[in-house]
């Protein structure tokens, strides 16, 4: 008995995404930063498989699904990664001492 290939990855992806649920919500608060800056790296890569993506095929055919899938994953991963820094920015922030008044 030979199993689907999509049904296969289909599993694979949705055992993934409880996974990556409960590895979010168990991490305590002070490991986010470091979560995201991995987040920050992960996106980074994603990034270069989207430009990839987003120039493959013919320079006659620009618009065809995966170039139109590569730049929404390109704008996608660059909000990802600006976001991160912004959440990363204001969590350092948390930590710096504040001066006194006087």
């Amino acid at each position: 008995m030979e199993i689907d290939p999509f049904v296969f990855r289909l599993s694979i992806f949705i055992l993934s995404i409880f996974v990556g649920y409960y590895v979010v919500w168990s991490v305590t608060p002070s490991l986010h930063t470091p979560l995201m800056s991995v987040t920050n790296a992960i996106s980074s890569v994603i990034i270069v498989g989207a430009i990839v993506a987003a120039l493959a095929g013919d320079k006659s055919s620009l618009f065809n699904t995966s170039n139109i899938f590569g730049y929404l994953a390109i704008i996608l991963a660059a909000v990802n990664i600006f976001g991160g820094f912004l959440v990363t920015q204001r969590m350092l922030a948390m930590y710096k001492k504040k001066k006194k008044d006087k």
